[in-house]
């Protein structure tokens, strides 16, 4: 239990400074997300979490990904910047998000023995797409996040995963912030109106 505490807190710290750096559009971000996410898998896969686990394993490449965007067009002087998606392209995402969630979650209920399993699908899939809206700067992922960290504030306290509870009510506070500075920054820049 004291190894299981010691890296849930390593984790922990790692996740807190992607968080702080992805506020800041910084790609060292990613560095911290892919071994803060590293430390997960094996955490989540431990207190029978699964789709948590294969969701930071997702996260693990993502963070590979992340990194190459950002540093590759920061390289090329054509950086990604901040934009916003329609009510249209959410609509469809979120419609996804629920299929998926009600096929895995059921899934999960049948065959396995998975805590939560339709809460757990949920954060998944919907994890999934946000993490993405965060790879190409869409404004819009800060409210996804809001979301998905206050349910997972609730199922992390129900597994026994205090320090990582506590890291989501957290995030939930910085995501809020994210989405106001994002948004200023975003309502700052005329060219950006335009984004699809």
């Amino acid at each position: 239990m004291h190894i299981l505490l010691t890296w849930e807190n390593l984790a922990v710290i790692l996740a807190i400074a992607y968080l702080l750096f992805v506020l800041l559009e910084n790609s060292l971000a990613w560095v911290c997300a892919f071994f803060s996410t590293a430390i997960y898998t094996l955490l989540f896969w431990d207190v029978s979490l699964f789709m948590d686990s294969a969701l930071n394993a997702y996260y693990l490449l993502m963070a590979v990904y992340g990194w190459l965007q950002w540093k590759k067009r920061s390289d090329q002087s054509q950086s990604i910047t901040i934009h916003s998606w329609s009510l249209h392209k959410h609509a469809i995402a979120i419609l996804l998000i629920v299929c998926a969630t009600g096929i895995s979650g059921f899934f999960l209920a049948k065959n396995t023995s998975a805590a939560w399993p339709y809460l757990d699908s949920f954060t998944t899939w919907a994890s999934l797409f946000a993490t993405y809206l965060v790879t190409q700067k869409v404004l819009e992922n800060w409210l996804y996040w809001i979301v998905i960290d206050s349910v997972s504030v609730m199922l992390y306290f129900e597994r026994g995963l205090t320090s990582t509870a506590y890291l989501f009510i957290f995030y939930v506070i910085l995501c809020v912030f994210g989405w106001g500075r994002w948004k200023k920054q975003l309502s700052g820049d005329v060219s950006l109106n335009a984004a699809s």
